[in-house]
């Protein structure tokens, strides 16, 4: 992710790099816990240059929203369906006709509750189990593998990986028409859909309160998932490379360089949000930045996936609580999540 050296040399640099005693922390790279880091650059330095990454970091909320939808910072040509701070999705003409894209879609709610079910209840009576490698990262995959028609048993195997499959809206999976192309694209997303899982465990576990009361009343799971997608979003950085020099939060980045726009720091702008840094499901306004835009599949099986997998767990064991003496960590730099959930079930 470095920047085209004939482009740098050619253009000039009119906003600098961060400079005083803090400036060799001011990597990503080198911050095991980003988050110090993002309000340093939101409050500093907006925008910074990462020699390290080899990128511009634009970090301010109202910033990092208007680099999303600046048609001067191109995106990879991977992307399947969207991203972040995207108007529309490009799931539904792939899904075409609307019957077919939302009798897909409402299929993915029944395979998510089965799947969740199972998993949940293969745990329930353990003394001990990891969420992450035993429960978030078996969710997504067996939810594809029944909606693709795949076995179980590939997943048995420790197939969980599932590669994209470009399949058109007339394949049929076993939830009937669209759901195999539905599957592709949710395979694409299955380890994001990971992430944010672990994320909302670890978020609701360190607020007993707020997790008793989504046991109380599951209608909030939504309100959580939004919240932790705000706070502990999958993806921190995205990145884009200017095809012309881009003015960009009171400055200009050159033409041909790489920018990291930095999902991660915007949901924690206390310009945007009241007591950024807390998890609070009852927030008013969590925003939609990191929701995906209205109608896309993807999302919206994602937020099911939460909905029927938090559920389970909560159905399954009771007594949900973590293991003793253990804290979640998260680790990433690009993607970002817990790597570990271990907990006491019973």
């Amino acid at each position: 992710m470095t920047a085209d050296p004939a482009a740098e040399e050619s253009a000039p640099v009119p906003v600098r790099p961060a400079e005083g005693p803090a400036a060799p922390q001011c990597s990503l790279a080198a911050a095991p816990d980003p988050y110090p880091l993002y309000r340093t650059l939101r409050e500093r330095h907006p925008p910074a240059y990462d020699p390290h990454l080899g990128a511009w970091l634009v970090s301010r909320y109202t910033d990092v929203v208007g680099a999303l939808r600046d048609a001067r910072l191109g995106r990879p040509r991977s992307v399947s369906c969207c991203e972040p701070g995207d108007d529309r999705c490009g799931a539904p003409h792939l899904l075409a006709p609307r019957a077919v894209r939302e009798h897909a879609t409402g299929a993915f709610r029944e395979i998510a509750e089965r799947t969740a079910y199972v998993l949940a209840s293969r745990l329930a009576r353990r003394p001990e189990a990891d969420l992450v490698a035993e429960f978030c990262r078996w969710l997504p995959s067996g939810v594809v593998a029944t909606a693709a028609g795949l076995p179980y048993d590939a997943l048995a195997r420790g197939d969980r990986g599932l590669p994209p499959t470009r399949t058109g809206p007339g394949r049929r999976g076993r939830g009937g028409p669209g759901t195999a192309a539905l599957a592709g694209l949710l395979a694409d997303r299955a380890a994001l859909t990971e992430k944010a899982l672990a994320s909302l465990i670890a978020n609701l576990l360190d607020h007993p309160a707020q997790l008793a009361a989504v046991r109380e009343d599951p209608a909030l799971i939504p309100r959580a998932w939004a919240e932790t997608l705000r706070r502990n979003p999958p993806v921190h950085v995205l990145v884009r490379r200017a095809v012309q020099d881009v003015p960009l939060a009171g400055g200009t980045v050159p033409a041909g360089a790489a920018v990291g726009i930095l999902i991660g720091s915007a949901g924690r702008d206390h310009e945007r949000f009241a007591a950024a840094d807390d998890f609070d499901l009852f927030r008013p306004d969590p925003g939609r930045l990191t929701l995906g835009p209205p109608g896309c599949p993807v999302a919206e099986v994602a937020a099911l996936q939460a909905q029927y997998g938090l559920r389970a767990l909560l159905d399954a064991m009771p007594g949900l609580r973590w293991a003793d003496g253990f804290r979640p960590v998260e680790t990433g730099l690009l993607t970002r999540a817990p790597r570990a959930l271990c907990v006491r079930p019973a």
